[in-house]
């Protein structure tokens, strides 16, 4: 949501105080999109299912629309990230033995390329649920929208109600 300062605010519970200056004047009508590119294959699995509900939720408590490509199948190698971050990633830990998820959190964390860009990475202690089941309802209640360019891999999540 937009605060009365004009800030970009999440409304979640764990997002805290989190806000993003916008340094001009918004009008009312504005919409705000969130937009995600990922390099993994959507396919109707479970975890795509679940995904897509936890999109929902992000997307209704923020009041944004939630913008998200896929890379198509089989394309990964064209993903910018990878090839500016991973062969210095690699550099970073090599001959050095990883022992436990902290070395490599820290070993990943401590990369920086030549242009100067740094990797931030964190351990996320959380615990999540395995098996989730998402009910076809569920699914079926996500407000999705298709993108005219393959809608399976592009497509918008709007959300389902608007409070300004």
């Amino acid at each position: 949501m937009v605060n009365t300062a004009l800030e970009l605010q999440l409304n979640a519970p764990d997002a805290g105080n989190s806000t993003l200056f916008v340094p001009t004047t918004i009008a009312d009508s504005a919409v705000w999109e969130l937009y995600f590119r990922f390099d993994f294959d959507p396919s109707n699995g479970n975890r795509l299912r679940l995904w897509k509900v936890e999109l929902q939720r992000l997307a209704d408590e923020t009041g944004l629309e939630v913008c998200v490509c896929h890379f198509p199948p089989g394309t990964s190698k064209w993903n910018k990230i990878e090839h500016r971050l991973f062969s210095f990633i690699s550099r970073n830990w090599r001959a050095r033995p990883l022992v436990s998820l902290e070395t490599i959190v820290s070993l990943i964390a401590a990369t920086t390329t030549r242009a100067g860009l740094k990797v931030y990475a964190r351990l996320d202690p959380g615990d999540y649920p395995a098996k989730v089941k998402v009910s076809d309802a569920e699914l079926k209640a996500v407000n999705l929208h298709g993108d005219e360019f393959h809608p399976e891999w592009n497509y918008t999540i709007k959300p389902r109600h608007t409070e300004r």
